[in-house]
């Protein structure tokens, strides 16, 4: 079978993409490559100078397709709050929301609404910023949602009673897992309500594998294997730009490397765990996070749908 590459990526022309955490890393190279495929993209990220100096390196490739930036800060609500106003005021259609931001394993310490940073920050950031969006997907044809998880969700517990880690000694590991559990969880079950709904929109997910980024600047031992295992970001991306662009992919397709305990190589389906397939703690997850964020998610009517 070919491997799936850049140039497996259809032209995007026409279409609005946001890429949450765009300044460097995966989600650089995930922008980097829809706008040269066409599309209009929105650096969604939390440091401005950043993110305008990676546009600027992108508008210097002479993309085919608009480069853009907002701020938007995941780890304080009513950023995302702000930012998605911004944006539906700028633009009638969202073809490709890509929940890409992220941290990991840092020290302890909380959003500004006072949530594990992680689980704040990777999880309920983006269940807000998905459902304050949600208007603009549904009233755009063919549009999905993807979700970055992580392989490492197959570690992942989620305690509802403890999210926050305020009972249990803190392990920077287990938050990262929980809140990476808890993306795949929330894709998922978007999906099935998107499905009931008879919604058009469908939620993939993916996972970059050991992909060398600037995300791992706290994790002493993985960085320092880094040369040994890890693939490059523009290497990295590309199960996400599946999952973002594939027209075979389905709902609740989930994709990472091919090779190497789905380590490294070109993106393929990827395995979900048991924990993450749970649909009764899906359920109750979906209701703890809307509760924490205020966001409730308004989906049409089957009937409405069709």
């Amino acid at each position: 079978m070919t491997p799936w590459t850049f140039d497996s990526i259809p032209d995007q022309s026409g279409r609005t993409a946001i890429v949450t955490g765009a300044n460097s890393g995966i989600g650089y190279e995930a922008a980097r490559a829809l706008a040269r495929k066409g599309a209009h993209v929105i650096l969604a990220c939390r440091d401005l100078a950043r993110a305008e100096a990676a546009a600027r390196r992108l508008r210097d490739e002479r993309p085919a397709g608009r480069v853009e930036v907002l701020r938007l800060d995941l780890s304080d609500l009513e950023s995302v709050r702000e930012f998605a106003a911004q944006f539906a005021a700028a633009h009638a259609r969202l073809d490709l929301l890509i929940c890409n931001a992220g941290v990991m394993v840092p020290p302890e310490s909380r959003t500004r609404q006072g949530f594990e940073l992680q689980f704040g920050t990777n999880h309920l950031g983006h269940f807000a910023l998905v459902g304050r969006l949600l208007p603009r997907v549904l009233a755009t044809p063919g549009a999905r949602v993807v979700v970055v998880s992580s392989g490492v969700h197959h570690n992942g517990r989620i305690v509802l009673d403890d999210l926050d880690f305020r009972r249990r000694r803190y392990s920077a590991w287990r938050a990262y897992a929980q809140s990476k559990l808890a993306n795949l969880l929330f894709a998922l079950e978007l999906q099935r309500r998107l499905d009931r709904a008879g919604a058009g929109a469908i939620v993939t997910a993916a996972h970059p594998g050991w992909t060398a980024t600037d995300l791992q600047r706290t994790a002493g031992l993985v960085r320092l294997l880094n040369p040994i295992f890890a693939m490059t970001p523009e290497a990295g991306a590309l199960p996400t730009l599946r999952a973002a662009t594939d027209p075979a992919a389905r709902g609740g397709d989930y994709f990472g490397p091919a090779r190497f305990f789905e380590m490294n190589g070109p993106p393929v389906p990827a395995r979900i765990s048991r924990r993450a397939r749970d649909e009764d703690m899906a359920a109750r997850l979906w209701q703890i996070s809307e509760e924490r964020t205020g966001v409730r998610f308004e989906l049409p009517t089957r009937a409405a749908a069709a």
